[in-house]
């Protein structure tokens, strides 16, 4: 049965991936048992409407999911794939951008130390503990208040009886990495998180340097105006981003494709990193008090912005690559869609 092919897949993507083939499996075969059981009671097969109730009967994908993980408490098995995503989301950007800041101070600092290399890997783990707990916190709070308060989730997939199997994914869509409510959920919510660190930045460098916030005050550099242009063109397109995304959860678009959106917002993605490129004299790091360091600090400076121009070069040269694969690829479709249609 078609409906059934399409529960059981969009409970694969919930399950643990070292054992979805064998879970499919094993569910898919007792699904199908029950299935010809219930039409040999009836004696014949179930109308469209029936298996249409059957298969609500079993229960929204990402709870019959959860069935198949671990024992969770702190998060339960509903919320549990909305965790495990913004999760690995949340600690994955932390280390790049950890990544990248420690590899500017190394520049910054003044007098570098042989150790910081080793010194930076240690640090690593405490950053993406500092990011669990934090996530784990967040999620931990909304398990608490689904569970107190019921009725202002029961829109949501936290409520097992609020959904359709007409939102399941069709069949010949199983292929195709399509949207969800799970994933969309999640952005939004990892979105305003980053948002609001970074808002949070300026003031408090510790959130983005760590303890390295300190020997940023102590040296003699400091951002150049085209650094700061960059921060705030990066702000405008997360809020543009986190708004758009908002906007498709609430009128819930998350089922189909949104070829427009997706490249619309690649190339807004392409804004913060062109300005970076068209900055005055390609400066992004100046010094405090040029007329006094210039003469010590000026070779290293010019290394710095020149290091930091090659690489939004790079940067730059990535995503226009991406976007017109991205474009070229689309129009590739819509061309062998109209000629099949002839």
């Amino acid at each position: 049965m078609e409906l059934l092919d399409r529960y059981v897949e969009a409970i694969k993507k919930y399950l643990p991936w070292e054992r979805q083939d064998d879970i499919v499996a094993e569910l898919k075969a007792n699904l199908e048992s029950q299935l010809e059981d219930k039409e040999a009671e009836l004696g014949r097969p179930l109308t469209k409407d029936e298996a249409g109730e059957w298969v609500k009967q079993l229960g929204p994908p990402i709870h019959m999911a959860a069935r198949y993980q671990p024992q969770r408490s702190l998060i339960g098995p509903a919320l549990f794939p909305f965790y495990r995503y913004v999760l690995q989301l949340a600690c994955t950007w932390a280390l790049v951008i950890w990544s990248i800041v420690t590899v500017v101070l190394v520049f910054v600092r003044p007098n570098p130390v042989a150790l910081e290399p080793l010194t930076a890997v240690l640090q690593a783990p405490g950053v993406l503990f500092t990011t669990a707990a934090w996530v784990t916190l967040i999620f931990a709070i909304i398990e608490f208040a689904s569970g107190r308060y019921p009725e202002c989730f029961k829109n949501t997939p936290l409520a097992s009886n609020d959904w359709s199997p007409e939102s399941l994914p069709t069949a010949e869509s199983s292929g195709k990495k399509r949207g969800s409510f799970a994933n969309l959920v999640a952005e939004v919510i990892f979105g305003f998180i980053f948002l609001l660190w970074l808002l949070l930045v300026p003031a408090h460098p510790y959130l983005l340097l760590g303890p390295g916030a300190a020997y940023l005050k102590a040296s003699p550099f400091e951002p150049a105006p085209g650094l700061v242009q960059f921060y705030w063109a990066a702000v405008a397109f997360n809020v543009i981003q986190l708004g758009w995304r908002a906007e498709s959860l609430l009128r819930g678009r998350w089922r189909a494709e949104q070829p427009i959106q997706q490249v619309a917002l690649k190339v807004l993605g392409l804004i913060p990193s062109l300005v970076l490129v068209a900055a005055r004299d390609h400066v992004y790091i100046a010094l405090k008090h040029p007329e006094l360091d210039t003469v010590r600090y000026g070779g290293t400076l010019n290394s710095i912005n020149q290091s930091l121009y090659k690489g939004v070069l790079l940067v730059c040269a990535f995503v226009v690559l991406q976007l017109a694969w991205e474009i070229g690829k689309r129009v590739l479709n819509a061309y062998r869609k109209r000629q099949a249609a002839r």
